[in-house]
């Protein structure tokens, strides 16, 4: 696990998360799809919004079990929330709003959340 620090991409939201990169996955399902995530997991505790929770735009689709949550200024879904298979509270992280992370160079698993 390392310190990471991100945000959406005009600023308004950021964050400081405790994240292990070595088990992403990318997903196919029909938003993951379409937004070209690179998602990692911490559980909520180790993630911090350090500032834009009013600058937060919350979606919810199909079991409405995660809140995928965006910038309202510039769109950008930097993480979200909802909960691990164990019910633990999770922060789904996306990769490519990491600061300093170049995300080539990382090797993200397939998902297939087009099935479920």
């Amino acid at each position: 696990m390392a310190r990471h620090e991100g945000g959406c991409q005009c600023g308004a939201v950021r964050y400081a998360v405790e994240v292990a990169l070595d088990n992403l996955i990318t997903c196919n399902c029909s938003r993951c799809g379409k937004l070209g995530s690179v998602l990692a997991f911490a559980p909520a505790s180790a993630f911090e919004l350090k500032q834009g929770q009013d600058a937060l735009t919350e979606y919810r689709f199909n079991t409405h079990k995660i809140a995928h949550l965006f910038c309202r200024t510039c769109g950008v879904q930097s993480f979200g929330r909802g909960l691990g298979p164990d019910g633990t509270e999770m922060a789904a992280i996306n990769v490519r709003c990491l600061d300093e992370v170049d995300v080539f160079a990382l090797e993200p698993h397939r998902f297939d959340g087009k099935s479920r």
